[in-house]
């Protein structure tokens, strides 16, 4: 299959996962803010910090109102993090491979985008907000399925299911990076009584709250919580989960030995930290690092597989 064609697919499923997680993560941050007392909450800028573009937003913006906010993570076309931006990126890249991916899913693709672009003004109602963003994931969560019951099983799947699980494994652990950090700021336990209400709205950002319950079997606490959700084999979205799925996904590529080297250092670096012991700086730390080592892979398979590496690599070497 053409480099240029794996790419697109590629970063079609990675603009497609981002939208449905910027979708969930604005959908829980709005209830959460209405569990919490006003004193307390954390407002929106966390949401910022998520999207690791303070810098951007700061540009742009000087204040962290919730209109704001809103306004750069939904439908801000100059703002690198908002579903405006990863939706225009996921139909751009379908449309470019449209006669390669089933027609339904490029249909359903361009019909989100319209959507999400036609009804933008909804997130600023709180009584349509929840309405808007769960049409987004729903649909977002149907292209999956439409994919994965139509398209081909070959290399250009496995690219797909690639692309997405590195975005599902890089939100991942931002979410947890900046959510913990909410936690533990305030040192004289102020937030102590409503520390299962955060850590609730930690495993709802990525629809584990259930699947904890279910496996773990135990109250709801910070060591626990961060196990399950950097360490299970079974979560869809946990970390560990992601990076094996990867790896699967690589194993039947030629000239692999790059990326699954990475790979694996990954997967045991993963299943042999106990973050769950992990003081709140070390585990930030911990996180930097796995964040670096997503991008070393995700550059690794453009080295190796894409037309836009192939082509760095030709000017790096003529320079």
């Amino acid at each position: 299959m053409l480099s240029r064609v794996v790419e697109m697919i590629y970063w079609t499923a990675r603009y497609l996962e981002r939208t449905e997680n910027l979708a969930r993560l604005i959908n829980v941050n709005s209830n959460l803010l209405l569990d919490l007392p006003k004193s307390i909450a954390p407002g929106w800028e966390p949401l910022i910090n998520i999207t690791g573009t303070r810098e951007r937003y700061l540009e742009l913006h000087d204040d962290f109102s919730e209109r704001t906010v809103l306004t750069y993570l939904v439908n801000q076309e100059n703002s690198p993090s908002s579903l405006a931006k990863a939706l225009a990126g996921a139909r751009e890249s379908a449309r470019t491979i449209r006669d390669v991916i089933p027609r339904e899913s490029w249909e359903q693709i361009n019909a989100l985008y319209l959507y999400a672009k036609d009804n933008a003004s909804r997130v600023f109602i709180k009584s349509q907000r929840f309405e808007y963003l769960n049409n987004i994931i729903l649909r977002c969560q149907t292209l999956n399925g439409l994919l994965a019951g139509t398209m081909n099983q070959d290399e250009g799947y496995s690219f797909l299911l690639i692309g997405r699980n590195l975005e599902r494994c890089d939100m991942t652990s931002r979410i947890i990076d900046v959510r913990s950090a909410d936690l533990l700021a305030d040192e004289n336990q102020t937030l102590q009584p409503f520390d299962l209400i955060q850590w609730m709205s930690v495993l709802k950002s990525l629809s584990a709250y259930q699947m904890y319950r279910r496996s773990m079997q135990v109250k709801i606490n910070r060591s626990d919580v961060l196990k399950f959700l950097f360490q299970s084999e079974v979560f869809p979205r946990a970390p560990y989960h992601c990076i094996s799925r990867v790896e699967f996904c690589t194993l039947d590529l030629p000239n692999n030995e790059a990326p699954l080297r990475l790979i694996g250092r990954v997967k045991r670096d993963l299943i042999e930290t106990k973050v769950g012991k992990l003081e709140q700086e070390a585990l930030h730390e911990y996180i930097d690092e796995l964040q670096l080592s997503l991008i070393h892979i995700s550059d690794a398979f453009a080295d190796q597989y894409f037309l836009s590496g192939k082509m760095q690599s030709q000017e790096q070497s003529s320079a």
